[in-house]
């Protein structure tokens, strides 16, 4: 008998003596012919750490093996790919996962391994706990869902049917129809690592663990970008017609439209043992090969890249000079700069004094000499100037009066002078002689001014008006200290009120105090982005885990958008909803704790003409029908009612795997299911706002219309009001009414995505569920509920629709209509078949 075959009998052995369940376990798939799972909706597995087929690990981790395949094909016995619920050491997070085994040649010693390793996860930033599980149907294929019953993850087959499961040799995850044509795998939904034999082709791309790096190829070839805001690229590789790329065990081949293969890179063989794997690093952005036993082979990245290119090799402010990293020492200045730990500099630099926004009128810029940056190692630099063709002196104060600017620099090349704002400070990069074309200025808080004590001086002038004013002014003047007094107590009050609420009101996320938050955000140095009510600041909380704090600015609208974002979210979770994770309410701070959304907002993907970055039908598909999801059930799956009215795709957020998730429910309303009407406040975006607002009565159909502009923004790829364009094509919606009258639907569709001109008949049928969401008539738009079931291929677009929908005259004239009060009424009573629907 072979060694592969000993190693199936191992296998099998294993599954005899070990994995005998009292629950239903999935079947092994091993390279022997006709071993699959049939799918059942009775097929359910628990996340269990005292299953019988739940493994303790040297290093201490845990692991449910659900799956176990022959990765080594019987060439290496002491090795094995595994499926299941994996954990660390601590085990107070889940992931659903495919992981490598090493052991003792013995499937019975697979606990001697040293630590499972990660290749692959269906939920890396959305763990579960113990006692989720995942279900395997014809209908929906896997189904993640935490103990709590949410739905953390799934396949997203679109009405395909499902028969089997399999998990190949190559730990590949498969799911089959009943003729064995693969329905969905692993291998297409890469996450930090590619498995030899694995490809990755145009329009996916490796995240590296945590959300910093990201590695992608388009038809323009291989880019590997830093996902700050906006993401940077520090690594470019061009080859025209780029497809995709396939890991091998000994070359890297890179495949081009129209042709057998482009061009290789050759990997060096390992003595004995394969070359398996390849990731993205977390720590560094290198993209690595590795052997079996995880030893690296090869460093992709370094080929192409200094290794002082690349963002992170020294820490944020440190410079990165022959491989040695050190903080920047101004010529005849003071030192504004410390190393956050002495005896590791590649931790990067802090500066001594912290930057404040409130202290803005002593920022200075310092200009390094002799110093470079990563994105302008290529040429042309690899993000686009603020400004151009401006002057110096220009740049500078550009600079200065922005506070999110973290440093100027100014490139003059080719006689042109662009200047580029950097809000966030990676590694820079020593050069040998200073760079004429390039000028380099980090801000920085000038400590030592000394401006006039401007206070004082007012203060004198105000004694002295005081001192000589009559007795009608003071009396003017405690006149006015009553009412202050009288506004203050009245503050007072509400302020009580509002800590009871805080308080009292069960199921509130985290409470933190101020300080808490700036440390959690280094005081809120990284800014995430800036929206109506407040900015967004990048934290890390103290287990490593990322979040977005929102700091809310303004004065009588931040309490009330504060409360309505607290009550609204801070005791609901669903997987398309972002998560409130905590809040701070102490004297007048209000600040909200998100999950952290690692590629920002919809609005960033569909609305630019960026060729490398834009989206496919499948994932605007897949986006669609998440926004969907989510706003159904905030209308009809919640306690009570809740009306978003501020439904568009900056409000729309996007996780590292384009997971799609509603946000910003700061003008949200509640609303009890039997309640008949709620007084609000007109509220909402201009070109999203429905045209019953100048009625004195709306429901939650105001959200399906919004939903209907934003989905046709996605499927056009232009913004719904686009004064770039023609006068008779700047409206979309006056355009979309006249394409459906002249038949021209197909126009419309996203020009600068071949793909979704290849799926234009798709996108044109989607395009008849936003004209029936555009209904000017609420009473004739679908419910939510009832769009998932038309995007889903459930349920047909009604036929019989009026296509004279406008909101051209609500923008103009809602600067008048600002405080009108107008009726929420629950639409669900008009609709008697919505009632029986999940509440």
């Amino acid at each position: 008998m072979g060694i592969s075959s000993w190693a199936s009998c191992a296998v099998l052995l294993y599954l005899v003596l070990f994995l005998t369940p009292s629950c239903p376990i999935l079947f092994l798939v091993t390279a022997l012919p006709g071993n699959y799972l049939a799918a059942d909706a009775s097929t359910s597995l628990t996340n269990s750490l005292s299953a019988p087929d739940s493994v303790k690990f040297d290093d201490g981790s845990f692991a449910r093996i659900i799956l176990l395949s022959n990765f080594s094909n019987g060439f290496f016995p002491g090795f094995a790919c595994g499926c299941g619920f994996i954990c660390n050491q601590t085990c107070n997070s889940h992931l659903f996962a495919i992981f490598t085994l090493s052991y003792d040649y013995t499937v019975a010693n697979i606990s001697k391994s040293k630590g499972p390793k990660v290749v692959w996860s269906a939920n890396p930033e959305n763990p579960v706990s113990i006692n989720a599980t995942l279900q395997l149907t014809s209908e929906k294929g896997l189904v993640l869902k935490d103990a709590n019953g949410t739905t953390v993850w799934s396949t997203n087959i679109f009405s395909k049917s499902v028969a089997a499961l399999n998990f190949t040799d190559m730990c590949n995850l498969q799911l089959l129809d009943d003729k064995n044509a693969t329905v969905w795998q692993s291998f297409d939904h890469p996450t930090d690592t590619l498995v030899v034999g694995q490809k990755l082709v145009a329009g996916q791309q490796l995240t590296s663990q945590g959300g910093l790096f990201s590695f992608c190829v388009s038809r323009q070839g291989l880019f590997a970008y830093i996902n700050s805001n906006p993401p940077q690229r520090y690594f470019t590789s061009t080859s025209e017609n780029t497809s995709n790329i396939q890991f091998l065990e000994d070359n890297l081949t890179v495949s081009s439209y129209g042709e057998m293969s482009g061009f290789s890179w050759l990997i060096p063989s390992t003595k004995f043992v394969s070359n398996r794997y390849m990731r993205l690093g977390a720590d560094n952005g290198h993209l690595k090969v590795y052997d079996l036993f995880w030893r690296e082979v090869q460093d992709f990245s370094s080929t192409f890249t200094d290794y002082c290119a690349f963002p992170t090799v020294c820490g944020n402010y440190s410079i990165c000079r022959n491989g040695q990293c050190g903080c920047p020492r101004p010529i005849n200045a003071t030192s504004y700069f410390q190393p956050i730990e002495e005896m590791q500099p590649d931790h990067g630099c802090s500066l001594i004094t912290p930057l404040s926004c409130a202290a803005s009128k002593t920022h200075i810029l310092l200009e390094l000499h002799n110093i470079t940056y990563f994105l302008f190692t290529q040429d042309p630099p690899t993000i686009d100037p603020d400004y151009k063709h401006i002057s110096l002196d220009s740049c500078k104060q550009a600079c200065l009066k922005n506070c999110s600017c973290k440093a100027a620099f100014y490139n003059s090349s080719k006689r042109v002078g662009n200047c580029y704002l950097i809000p966030q400070i990676f590694s820079l990069m020593a050069i040998d002689q200073d760079n004429t074309d390039l000028k380099v200025y980090i801000k920085v808080q000038n400590v030592s001014s000394s401006e006039p004590p401007r206070q004082q001086t007012n203060h004198r002038k105000k004694k002295k008006v005081i001192m000589g004013s009559s007795l009608g002014s003071l009396l003017v003047i405690f006149l006015l200290i009553g009412i202050l007094a009288l506004l203050f107590w009245k503050k007072e009050n509400a302020d009580e009120a509002e800590e009871y609420y805080l308080d009292h009101v069960p199921g509130m996320p985290t409470r933190y105090s101020y300080d808490d938050l700036q440390a959690i955000t280094e005081n809120f140095n990284k800014e995430l982005g800036r929206g109506g009510f407040g900015t967004v600041f990048e934290g890390t909380l103290p287990d490593g885990t990322k979040v977005a704090v929102k700091h809310l600015d303004g004065f009588s609208q931040i309490k009330k958008s504060f409360l309505a974002e607290v009550e609204t979210i801070g005791s609901i979770h669903h997987i398309n909803l972002v998560r409130l994770n905590g809040f701070c309410a102490e004297k007048y701070h209000r600040l909200l704790v998100y999950e952290y959304m690692s590629n920002g907002s919809l609005d960033r993907w569909i609305f630019h003409k960026n060729p490398e970055i834009l989206l496919d039908w499948k994932l605007r598909k897949k986006i669609i029908i998440e926004i969907a999801r989510g706003l159904s059930y905030l209308h009809e799956e919640c306690r009570q009612k809740i009306v978003h009215l501020d439904i568009k795709p900056h409000n729309i957020l996007l996780d590292e795997n384009f997971n799609a998730k509603v946000s910003d429910f700061g003008l949200s309303k509640l609303v009890d299911h039997d309640q008949s009407q709620v007084v609000t406040n007109m509220r909402g975006t201009p070109g999203y706002m429905a045209p019953e607002w100048l009625s004195s009565m709306i429901t939650e159909k105001v959200d399906v219309y919004s939903f209907g502009v934003v989905l046709l923004e996605i499927l056009c790829g232009r913004r719904n009001l686009d004064r770039s364009q023609p006068e008779e094509e700047m409206h979309l919606l006056d355009l979309f009414k006249k394409n459906i009258v002249e038949d021209r639907l197909l126009d419309l569709v996203d020009k600068y995505s071949e793909d979704m001109q290849l799926h234009g008949g798709e996108v044109v049928n989607t395009m008849r569920v936003a004209a029936w969401c555009l209904q000017n008539d609420f009473t004739r738009r679908p419910s939510m509920s009832m769009v998932v079931k038309v995007l889903e291929g459930a349920v047909n677009v009604e036929s019989d629709l009026d296509y004279f929908f406008s909101n051209q005259s609500l923008p103009n004239m809602r600067a008048g209509v600002e405080n009108q009060e107008v009726h929420i009424v629950a639409a669900s009573s008009l609709f008697p078949s919505i009632l029986s629907g999940p509440r």
